[in-house]
């Protein structure tokens, strides 16, 4: 890997804002649903954006400064009139009416109406939710925080949740949110975005009160291979402690061939233990 270093404070706002949205990606989408002080509604789409916390329920997204002039955003400019908002999550069937809000419209302007959006009241706070959207949020506006004056400068905006609303058929059996049915959509760089389905789901199988060896308490043959991957090795690694021989005395596996190279297929496949077995048997 060759690194190239680049001083932030000696490139442009654009070459800066396409480098940055381009490397920190996936990043989810905060459709957020606005009304000014007569009423008018606003729907747009801002890519900085995450959850912060759960006591208090806390998201925070950015509604820039527009680079070009300086000037604020609608939804910036609701929310000084109105602290609250709805945070719609985008699910791949409606991330394309979600494009359509992304146009900056006049303050007059609907929205809801331009992308076909069915508007449906909130519960405790004065805009209104994406009908379609498979998640929604309907948060207090805490605190902003404008960070400063410049083109494409930051305005945080710090939500605390009030109510959740979600269609119940992303609720599985043992409570949690099943992430294929959810169908996210995430934003990557320029135009492109990515869908969280089928194959980009992985799941990694490690309990947070397990603690891993570590790749200092690995073999060091194994350590070093010039076969398995880090990747590999962080599989391994994983492990509390290397698996003793009669511990693995029931496993299963056919040993041929290259020890490493075999492993690394086991691994691929998560049969860990048998990869071990592969290896250790191979010292």
């Amino acid at each position: 890997m060759n690194l190239k270093s680049i001083d932030a404070k000696s490139i442009g706002n654009r070459e800066l804002y396409a480098l940055l949205t381009g490397t920190v990606t996936p990043r989810p989408i905060a459709w957020a649903s606005t009304i000014d002080k007569e009423g008018a509604v606003n729907l747009a789409p801002f890519s900085y954006f995450n959850v912060f916390g759960s006591n208090p329920p806390t998201l925070i997204f950015s509604p820039n400064r527009r680079g070009r002039d300086r000037t604020t955003k609608n939804t910036f400019d609701n929310l000084m009139e109105v602290p609250e908002v709805v945070i719609n999550m985008v699910s791949y069937d409606i991330v394309r009416q979600m494009s359509i809000t992304s146009v900056e419209y006049g303050s007059d302007i609907n929205e809801f109406e331009k992308a076909g959006l069915t508007m449906l009241e909130s519960q405790s706070i004065k805009p209104y939710r994406v009908a379609e959207s498979p998640v929604q949020f309907e948060c207090k506006v805490n605190q902003i925080v404008p960070v400063s004056l410049r083109g494409g400068a930051p305005n945080l905006i710090i939500c605390e949740v009030q109510h959740i609303h979600l269609d119940e058929s992303l609720i599985k059996a043992d409570g949690k949110i099943d992430s294929l049915k959810l169908d996210i959509c995430g934003r990557l760089g320029g135009g492109e975005y990515v869908r969280v389905n089928g194959d980009s789901i992985f799941s990694i199988d490690q309990p947070p009160t397990t603690i891993s060896m570590g790749f200092d308490q690995l073999p060091e043959n194994i350590r070093n291979s010039k076969i398995l991957s880090g990747s590999d090795l962080a599989q391994l690694a994983s492990f509390e402690q290397i698996p003793a021989k009669k511990d693995l005395e029931n496993i299963k596996v056919n040993i041929e061939g290259n020890a490493e190279e075999q492993a690394k297929t086991l691994i691929a496949q998560n049969k860990l233990l048998e990869a071990w077995k592969v290896l250790l048997n191979s010292v």
